[in-house]
């Protein structure tokens, strides 16, 4: 794509963090290291269970003395509510962010439109908010977290054009990242399943935190069978939590789709077996593909 184009992403929200506790308060809940976290500097992460279990996918930069945390929109409401039960004696103020939008941009040199090098995470402060590269894989473009008012407004008069939502959906399903709850069944789904490590999701050096013990032990002990892949579907797109097929055996489930791209997780030992063709769900055929950045646990 040479264009620069953006694309008003109305699935996503944001939340505000503050106070002098607020990275702390944070550190003891996710699965990445808020020490990294700056103005210039965005992480991708995940809150889980105490059990381990996937609850939400955020990005969090640092603008001010607040950090902005991008959400799912639907959900944004119950994260808030999560976030402060641990709040305790913290010193951390917890808000929506009304008066802010998330937007998504692609196209040869968007990085460079912000003096940006064009690596994982990096950002910077614009236009009274924050823009960062897609901290899990520089290929995933920019995110703009900007005032609702005005963002669209600087984006056109920086050289970006809009565009609709299916155009960025399809690029990044067909790079292999996740959507939050659309990939990632809440109260069930397990990071390293779904690429997490690879996308710099988790870090295995922090200290404690929530749903640790389980993450740890899933990579430590080599128990990660399935995994969230691209297909390319040939036939009727299956709705998601479909059950996938290899012959006779279940092989994996849908998850989101665009167009005839789509996200499954699947079963690595069906993959190897199949060499990643000939999947079905019904009359349609779906053949998966490692995504070039993961790294698959070898067979046992």
């Amino acid at each position: 794509m040479s264009d620069k184009v953006f694309v008003h992403l109305e699935q996503r929200a944001v939340l505000e963090v503050g106070g002098e506790d607020r990275r702390a308060f944070l550190q003891g809940l996710v699965s990445n290291d808020m020490n990294k976290v700056a103005g210039d500097r965005a992480v991708f992460t995940g809150l889980l269970t105490p059990q381990g279990k996937f609850l939400y996918d955020l990005f969090v930069v640092e603008l001010g003395d607040v950090f902005l945390i991008e959400a799912e929109a639907a959900r944004l409401e119950d994260l808030r509510k999560k976030l402060s039960m641990y709040k305790l004696r913290s010193k951390v103020t917890i808000a929506v962010a009304s008066n802010m939008a998330v937007f998504g941009l692609m196209g040869e040199g968007v990085a460079a439109a912000f003096d940006l090098e064009p690596q994982a995470g990096a950002a910077t402060e614009f236009a009274g908010g924050s823009v960062f590269v897609d901290p899990r894989l520089a290929e995933g473009g920019l995110r703009a977290l900007l005032p609702v008012d005005g963002g669209p407004r600087v984006l056109e008069a920086n050289d970006f054009k809009p565009a609709p939502f299916h155009s960025w959906d399809e690029a990044r399903i067909r790079l292999g990242l996740p959507d939050g709850s659309r990939d990632l069944e809440v109260d069930k789904a397990l990071l390293l399943e779904n690429g997490f490590e690879e996308l710099n999701g988790v870090d295995f050096n922090k200290g404690c935190y929530m749903g640790q013990e389980l993450t740890a032990r899933t990579k430590y002990r080599g128990l990660v069978k399935k995994r969230l892949m691209p297909v390319e579907v040939n036939g009727p797109m299956p709705a998601p939590g479909t059950v996938i097929h290899l012959g006779e055996a279940e092989a994996g489930e849908m998850r989101s789709a665009c167009g005839h791209a789509g996200l499954a997780l699947i079963r690595l030992d069906q993959w190897r077996a199949s060499g990643g063709m000939g999947f079905t769900v019904g009359t349609a055929r779906l053949d998966a593909a490692k995504p070039k950045w993961a790294v698959f646990p070898e067979s046992e």
